[in-house]
C-alpha cells in the first residue's frame, strides 16, 4: 500500500523553509512530531516535487542534514545578490590554500607551505576566522606542531554532505600533494 501523505509532506517541507541550518531526519521528526518513516516518505516525495524543471528548489543533503537550496543551475544567477556578501569571496590564495587543507587533512602549516612554496600563516588565520578550517590536533613529531582540518562551515560553503562528496583529483594534482608529505 503506498501513502501519500499529502499533509505530512506539506509540514515537512515548511520546516525545511523555515530552518536555515540543515536537519537530520530525527529533528524534523522531532519538531513535525511524526515518526521517522513518515518523515523518510515525506523526503522522498518532496525529491520526486522538486525534481520537475519547474520547481527552483531542489532537497540537498548538506553535513548529514536535509535543506532547501536553489537548483545548482539558478544559483549562478542568484548567488550575486543572495549569497552572504563574504561567501564566495576568498582570494585564490585562500582557495589554494583551503584546498591543500582539504584534500591532505589533517595537514601541518610547514606542509602546507612545502606544498605552495609560500608563507602559510595569513591563509590559515584567515580560513580559521571565517570557521572554515580548524586545529584538529598535534602531529607526532619533534615540536608537535598544529595539524588542520576543514569544518561544518567548509562542507556547508560548498554544499557538501562529507569531505568524501570533493571533486576527485587527477594523477598529476595527487602526486603534487605526496610529493610535499
Amino acid at each position: 500500500m503506498e501513502y501519500k501523505l499529502e499533509k505530512e509532506t506539506a509540514l515537512v517541507e515548511a520546516i525545511l523553509f523555515l530552518e536555515s541550518e540543515p536537519l537530520s531526519e530525527e529533528a524534523i521528526s522531532i519538531i513535525g512530531q511524526l515518526s521517522k518513516d513518515v518523515v523518510e516518505i515525506a523526503l522522498e516525495n518532496l525529491k520526486e516535487r522538486y525534481s520537475s524543471e519547474a520547481c527552483g528548489f531542489e532537497l540537498t543533503q548538506i553535513t548529514g542534514g536535509w535543506i532547501l537550496t536553489p537548483k545548482k543551475d539558478l544559483w549562478n544567477f542568484l548567488k550575486e545578490k543572495y549569497g552572504k556578501k563574504n561567501e564566495g569571496k576568498l582570494s585564490k590564495s585562500a582557495m589554494e590554500t583551503l584546498s591543500i587543507i582539504a584534500y591532505s587533512q589533517p595537514i601541518t602549516r610547514a606542509e602546507i607551505e612545502a606544498i605552495r612554496g609560500v608563507s602559510a600563516d595569513n591563509m590559515v588565520r584567515l580560513l580559521m576566522e571565517r570557521n572554515l578550517i580548524r586545529e584538529t590536533g598535534k602531529k607526532d613529531v619533534p615540536g608537535k606542531p598544529i595539524q588542520y582540518g576543514t569544518t561544518k562551515e567548509f562542507l556547508k560553503f560548498f554544499r557538501l554532505n562529507s569531505i568524501a562528496d570533493l571533486p576527485k583529483l587527477d594523477e598529476t594534482e595527487s602526486e603534487r600533494f605526496e610529493l610535499a608529505r
